[in-house]
């Protein structure tokens, strides 16, 4: 039997496994954990959610929904697992992550046409079928060897000028090579979290905000002097150095709370400590500013400060963390951490259907492939294993249609410019806009989902009877 290689058993790597088993394909899932971590993960689980626990909202018509609905529509294995091992998180989606780790790591384990190996690949043969999973904390040694793959395409297709721009997508797991053209990298951070009954719930609240969903946020409010203190703390307080050879080119969309801040004196306030919605209920008014905490696990016992990854070290956490109300004597589970995250540039390397252009054999999905988000590398995963199967079938893969969140967030990655490209999460500004001008956002957004799911229904339709044809043969 013809067997796929899937390299790492992260998001996109296990649901990929999945979807290509799912299909009747023999399955080699390489994970190079325990033999070898990384500096973010604490465990060799797969699937492990290394920053927050949330997977954005529910509310219906939402960007993060439609993309979430797609996927449901199409058999994604970790939604539903998500689903299960879900905690309370008003509108939106979070999980129990260590349960939900557990469980696809049981999920996959037990699928016989899966055989796991506990290795770090290094090597690539250009002619086997192989997805590349292994997001943004590749290991060196692959990174040379994707980077090996991609030069040649890469010198003929981007131009020289914007090749000197990009940076080199080091890992930090050891010492860097010279600047190569072929990798991009951005810094990702990661929040802390507190033990539940280290909180001091006289001081805090519990709300959702605008009153959405339900209240299960805890709210710590601050007063104008509060938070001038919190500011001035955080401001001065010292961070971890940067080696020599990093160059801190942070993603915008998860910015260390300490950058925000150094913004302006109010840009947290219109950010991760925006009060808008938040009513005291013991005060009935809005705070100043106000954390949010997130439920982190089933028995409630943990909370994750949302928002709040930082590059600070350890102690001024602490220190800084301890002045907002509630938290005075909090107990750190895990300090905010700073990370390297590495991207291929995939405009110029990939096709949509995730194939590399000089190498069909070779598919990418996840972070590496330049999505940013839980949902959106389950997502590529699931796509690589739908095109996985399908090449191995002998079928020409299909790409989502454009007008889909699958096929927009596709035609994203695929399609940006190769000088400019920065990961991106599944927005409505991907998405094509209608043939009629609609001014009420609300309403357009409805009706840009239901055209979506609309689409998604045909492209699943044909994948369906595909698959049907190959499991009778």
């Amino acid at each position: 039997m013809y067997r796929i290689k899937i390299i790492g058993a992260g998001l996109a790597g296990s649901e990929a496994a999945w979807q290509c088993a799912w299909r009747g394909m023999a399955v080699d899932l390489y994970e190079m954990r325990p033999v070898r971590s990384t500096p973010a993960h604490q465990s060799a689980e797969f699937a492990e959610l290394v920053c927050s626990n949330s997977l954005k909202s529910e509310s219906e018509n939402t960007a993060p929904w439609l993309l979430k609905e797609e996927m449901r529509r199409a058999g994604s294995l970790l939604l539903d697992i998500a689903r299960e091992c879900a905690v309370p998180a008003g509108h939106a989606l979070a999980v129990d992550r260590a349960q939900f780790s557990a469980r696809v790591t049981e999920t996959i384990c037990r699928e016989p046409l899966i055989e796991i190996r506990r290795e770090e690949v290094t090597t690539i043969n250009e002619d086997e079928l192989t997805i590349i999973a292994t997001g943004p904390l590749t290991s060196d040694g692959l990174a040379d060897e994707i980077a090996r793959l991609s030069a040649d395409h890469l010198a003929r297709t981007v131009l020289p000028e914007s090749v000197a721009m990009l940076s080199p997508a080091r890992t930090g797991m050891s010492e860097p090579h010279n600047p190569a053209p072929h990798r991009l990298s951005f810094y990702d951070s990661i929040s802390p979290i507190v033990e539940a009954d280290s909180i001091d719930m006289a001081r805090v609240y519990l709300a959702a905000r605008y009153d959405k969903g339900s209240a299960d946020y805890i709210n710590c409010p601050m007063s104008k002097e509060e938070y001038d203190c919190f500011y001035d703390a955080l401001t001065s307080a010292e961070s971890i150095e940067a080696k020599d050879w990093e160059k801190l080119n942070y993603f915008e969309s998860c910015l260390p709370i300490e950058e925000i801040a150094r913004r302006g004196r109010d840009t947290l306030r219109f950010g991760p400590m925006k009060p808008v919605g938040l009513k005291d209920p013991r005060s009935g008014k809005i705070p100043y500013a106000a954390v949010q905490l997130r439920q982190e696990n089933l028995r409630a016992d943990s909370y994750n400060l949302v928002g709040f990854q930082n590059h600070l070290k350890f102690g001024e956490q602490a220190r800084v963390l301890r002045l907002i109300p509630g938290l005075e004597n909090a107990r750190f589970l895990r300090f905010g951490q700073i990370h390297r995250n590495t991207y291929i540039n995939s405009p110029a390397l990939l096709t949509p259907t995730l194939q590399m252009k000089s190498h069909p054999s070779i598919l990418f999905a996840g972070q590496i492939c330049g999505v940013e988000g839980y949902v959106e590398s389950i997502a590529t995963g699931m796509l690589a294993g739908i095109h996985a199967a399908a090449l191995v079938s002998s079928e020409t893969p299909i790409a989502p249609p454009r007008a889909t969140a699958l096929g927009s967030l596709m035609h994203y990655v695929t399609n940006a410019d190769p000088k400019k490209f920065q990961p991106a999460n599944i927005t409505f500004d991907l998405l094509p806009p209608l043939e009629k001008k609609i001014r009420d956002r609300q309403l357009r957004h409805k009706l840009q989902c239901e055209a979506a799911l609309g689409q998604i229904d045909i492209w699943l339709s044909r994948e369906t009877s595909h698959r049907a044809l190959t499991e009778a043969s």
